[in-house]
């Protein structure tokens, strides 16, 4: 009633208008906490099995946070079978599901599944029409015309980058330890997030963030870029209640003032940069054209350029471009989606070397028969064993362990596995209602003993060399896995992903030796949508990985 009063103060109205204005809005309150309470207890996702909720706010989210690992989700499918509900804010269920069957139906109705209401409206907001936002046929449109600077030919003129920058993270590590005339302890989850915002900016959008720069002051987009990731939350109680109750965003948010202050200044600083290639593009052009470019003259390695010059194009049909401002909302979904999850699976995939020296040792084996210390993509993507081991880092090590979509009508999903109700009816299909919320559990799924065998939890690249036939049964987009998902929504930049990885990893493993700098049962994972490590002796410092980074002796660095 507070927020109502001070709403309504200012202004000149008679007593009944008042009344009427306040009596309205709790009207629409109680209509909407009704439609909400309804939702929750009549869905008819409440017959399915799950685990009880331990509070009515929070539902079962905090029970995630308190399993190290993001275990939680293995144990409650191992309770309660392929196929259960659990609960999140105010008692809201969620379909958990480990059946292939009902993933793949998730997955190949992209438009009936799409990410959550309350997310996707926030995120355009303050990102724009970026594609990890919009869905429908803007989706379609975007991913159509972006589709090409995704492909092969576009990847293996990126990988120069790629190697570049694992190039100087190497030579910053190998003056480091010269310094320390020895081994040389490394946060090398920090270094790496450095290297990977660097790849980014320039293989992305032309721009240097000079992150490996330790001399140089963050420039203005660095700033923005760390401060939008420091303040972006995958669960918000806040974002939930703004869903249903959209008069809370007339209240003020510090969180999200600095998310929009940040967004603000990369739309600023990415309207620059496409006004500027506009330019090139037309003074260029009109040395060869006087009616404009063409698309033969599409040359430029980084992605933003493809655009504008693609955009600019008069020999391109209309629907294969998109407006300015689509292309420049297309920046901060490279940063989201292209920056931390490969540093991560980077970082995760020297922590498996610690655990395994003999792994470490027999990659180093395959990558010093390399020649050259600046490999093209075909010559990374020949190395059978460094293949391994990114699928087996990008298995067990999935960056991204869930994912959620939402039913944005009523729907019957297939079941390859018949699952039994609270009352012991049992079900070969699921009934889902509108609005219900579907969680794809990557890392379950890629430690389901079913698919993967009784090793599921070791890290073994070579079991890659004769995968199980049940593997083929996940519907993801890349070798069976889900790290990148499927389906029409599938990541349009995976192969840039492989690549980089591949990259920063062969570079690396080439140069030095890794070892714990501290035990390693120190190291834990970080229970969130998104794989980090961290240490449980400093869980108030956050994500980290400290190792010790040794030069690797016969080689020439």
């Amino acid at each position: 009633m507070g927020l109502i009063l001070s709403f309504l103060q200012g202004f000149s109205v008679t007593s009944p208008d008042v009344l009427a204005v306040v009596f309205t809005i709790l009207g629409y309150a109680a209509w909407r906490l009704y439609r909400l309470v309804s939702f929750v207890y009549l869905t008819p996702l409440r017959i399915l099995p799950g685990p009880p909720a331990p509070s009515l706010v929070y539902g079962n989210l905090n029970e995630f946070a308190e399993v190290e690992g993001s275990f939680f989700a293995d144990q409650m499918f191992a309770k309660y079978g392929k196929t259960y509900v659990d609960r999140e804010f105010f008692m809201t269920p969620r379909l958990w599901t480990l059946d292939t069957r009902a993933l793949n139906h998730v997955f190949t109705h992209s438009v009936e599944y799409s990410r959550p209401e309350e997310n996707v409206r926030q995120r355009i907001k303050q990102f724009g029409q970026g594609i990890l936002f919009v869905h429908g046929q803007e989706h379609r449109q975007q991913r159509r015309v972006m589709n090409p600077a995704f492909g092969p030919t576009q990847v293996r003129d990126l990988t120069e980058i790629f190697v570049q920058k694992a190039i100087q993270l190497r030579d910053l590590w190998s003056t480091a330890a010269s310094q320390a005339g020895g081994p040389v302890r490394v946060n090398v989850s920090k270094d790496l997030g450095r290297a990977t915002l660097d790849i980014i900016g320039l293989a992305g959008f032309n721009y240097d963030f000079q992150a490996l720069d330790a001399d140089d002051k963050p420039n203005e987009l660095s700033l923005a870029f760390q401060q939008l990731f420091k303040n972006l939350r995958t669960f918000s109680l806040f974002g939930y209640l703004m869903a249903w109750f959209p008069i809370l965003k007339l209240m003020p948010n510090p969180r999200l003032k600095r998310i929009s202050e940040a967004a603000d200044a990369i739309h600023g600083v990415g309207s620059k940069l496409v006004t500027d290639q506009k330019a090139a593009t037309m003074q260029a052009a009109a040395k060869k054209h006087a009616h404009g470019p063409e698309r033969k003259d599409l040359q430029g390695r980084d992605l933003l350029t493809l655009l504008v010059k693609a955009n600019m194009a008069t020999d391109i049909p209309d629907n294969q471009k998109m407006s300015d401002e689509d292309v420049i909302s297309q920046i901060p979904t490279f940063l989201i989606a292209g920056h931390e999850t490969t540093s991560t699976s980077t970082t995760w995939a020297l922590y498996a070397f610690c655990k395994h020296p003999e792994v470490q040792r027999k990659l180093r084996e395959e990558l010093l028969t390399v020649e050259t210390d600046a490999p093209t993509m075909e010559e990374l993507n020949a190395l059978p064993y460094l293949d391994g081991v990114v699928r087996e880092t990008l298995r067990l090590y999935a960056p991204i362990t869930m994912l959620t979509r939402e039913a944005k009508k009523d729907d019957v999903i297939p079941l390859s596995e018949p699952v039994t109700d609270r009352y012991g009816k049992v079900h070969h299909e699921i009934r889902i209602a509108k609005g219900n919320k579907v969680i794809i559990p990557i890392l379950a799924a890629h430690r389901s003993k079913e698919i993967w065998g009784e090793d599921a939890l070791e890290f073994k690249p070579e079991r890659w060399t004769q995968p199980l036939a049940a593997t083929s049964t996940l519907p993801g987009v890349w070798g069976h896995l889900l790290t990148f998902i499927g389906g029409h929504r599938a990541c349009i930049g995976y192969r840039f992903s492989l690549v980089e990885l591949k990259a920063l990893l062969f570079v690396l493993v080439r140069a030095f030796e890794f070892e714990f700098a501290v035990p390693p049962e120190d190291v834990v994972n970080v229970a969130a949508a998104l794989q980090r490590p961290s240490l449980r002796s400093a869980p108030q410092e956050g994500s980290q990985l400290p190792l010790l980074v040794k030069p690797y002796t016969t080689t020439a660095y």
